[in-house]
């Protein structure tokens, strides 16, 4: 079980160009990072701890919720029970950081995006869709036909068990195809807009699109 740690923004890879640096000394071997961050992550099944917030509340099913709202027929906000009981897909990917760690085979389980826009009804002028977090700061974006594929969801379970907050529970995005900064943490919100809106790491420098193996200056990693 990974522990809880807070991160500001500077204890985190804040841009393209000190990744690269980071990846280029660390390779495999987390003893190996410059900044000296890395150890500060603690490490569970593969995965390291990230947050952009100095500390993330718990939530659980009292008082979580979902919103989905926006260029919307039928805004609705869901409590944890809710999404629970909505048909769940099951989603067995490698997760690829941007970084260069990898987890391979990874099941996530949880509501697919597109049902919860298609039950909202997204109107004509929807075109993009910005996700928000209840740390209060990390926002993600995808456009309308990303968040609509089959393996884009809003997961409830990772690897056959229930999300841990550590892990963005009890609910996150999980984004397949894409690195796994898309894959936003402790969700909040689902908002369709008109346009996309960079996310907080785009803001950044890092790639609004970020297909694994295809984005951010990297052409090493397997496409999926």
């Amino acid at each position: 079980m990974l522990g809880t740690v807070g991160l500001g923004a500077a204890a985190l890879v804040a841009s393209p160009w000190l990744r690269r640096g980071l990846e280029a000394g660390l390779g495999a071997a987390a003893d190996k990072d410059p900044t000296g961050f890395t150890g500060l992550l603690p490490n569970g099944g593969g995965f390291r701890y990230y947050s952009v917030a100095a500390s993330v509340p718990e939530r659980g099913p009292a008082d979580y919720r979902l919103t989905v709202d926006g260029l919307v027929e039928r805004p609705a906000t869901y409590d944890l029970d809710a999404l629970r009981r909505m048909p769940q897909s099951r989603v067995v990917r490698d997760v690829q950081c941007v970084t260069g760690w990898r987890v391979p085979g990874t099941p996530f389980e949880g509501v697919p995006v597109a049902r919860l826009l298609d039950a909202a009804g997204v109107r004509p002028e929807g075109r993009a869709i910005r996700f928000s977090c209840f740390d209060g700061t990390y926002t993600e974006s995808l456009t309308l036909p990303q968040a609509r594929r089959e393996d884009v969801m809003v997961a409830l379970r990772m690897q056959d068990r229930p999300l841990s907050h550590s892990h963005g529970g009890p609910a996150r995005l999980y984004v397949a195809p894409m690195y796994f900064y898309k894959s936003a943490k402790w969700l909040s919100g689902i908002t369709v807009t008109g346009d996309v809106e960079p996310g907080y790491w785009e803001r950044l420098g890092y790639d609004v699109d970020a297909w694994v193996g295809r984005s951010n200056g990297r052409d090493d990693a397997p496409t999926v």
